[in-house]
């Protein structure tokens, strides 16, 4: 439940009746002032009641943490959230044991989850919050690994002069390679093919004069 209706014989019994059920505090909330009331006629007759609507100010912290709570209970994981805010980013920070099932196979397992936070978080939001999930620095490590591999493939394509597709990326991850070879002025880089097969391609530039 986000927003609630309540009234009470004044505007304040009615809001905190209304953060009682929503189970919030009055700076998580906006009220609006449906009905301010009234005492009535030496106040006793035709008085009104004053009616509130209290509705939970969207938190894209909380909603991130609440529905993963929910996913990892379904999945019989104990896993400590922690997120943090910045600019239009939110980073999710997931510590456990045995972390390997949330990462998956070269992380497709944590970037499905993210993909799901990310759908869940824009649902309200006013304007699109980009959302990364990490666990025991995997972002890190897996960019080194792909800056790494985008090196070691520039030179197999400068050595045999042949162009060499990688195995198929994120979006995410073929940033990493475009961006990794974007100053090596002996190849370029351009994607092909279609989501979730898209894949880096590296090609000799073979005039360097003509880039």
């Amino acid at each position: 439940m986000d927003e609630i209706r309540k009234s009470g014989k004044t505007i304040d019994e009615a809001v905190a009746a209304a953060l009682a059920e929503l189970q919030a505090e009055k700076d998580e909330v906006t009220i609006t002032v449906i009905e301010e009331g009234s005492k009535g006629f030496l106040g006793m007759f035709g008085g009104k009641d004053a009616v509130v609507l209290v509705k939970k100010n969207f938190n894209p912290e909380k909603a991130a943490e609440n529905f993963l709570r929910e996913v990892f209970l379904s999945m019989g994981l104990i896993i400590k959230i922690e997120t943090k805010m910045q600019d239009k980013h939110l980073l999710v920070d997931l510590t456990g044991d045995d972390m390997g099932i949330l990462i998956g196979k070269r992380g497709q397992t944590l970037d499905a989850l993210q993909y799901l936070v990310n759908l869940v978080v824009n649902k309200n939001s006013a304007s699109y919050i980009s959302v990364m999930l990490d666990t025991e620095n995997y972002r890190q490590r897996r960019k080194e690994t792909l800056e790494n591999l985008a090196k070691n493939i520039a030179s197999k394509v400068k050595r045999t002069r042949k162009t060499v597709s990688l195995e198929p990326m994120n979006p995410y991850e073929r940033r990493i390679i475009h961006s990794a070879l974007q100053s090596d002025p002996a190849v370029s880089t351009h994607s092909e093919g279609e989501e979730p097969y898209r894949r880096v391609v590296v090609t000799l530039v073979r005039n360097r004069n003509n880039r």
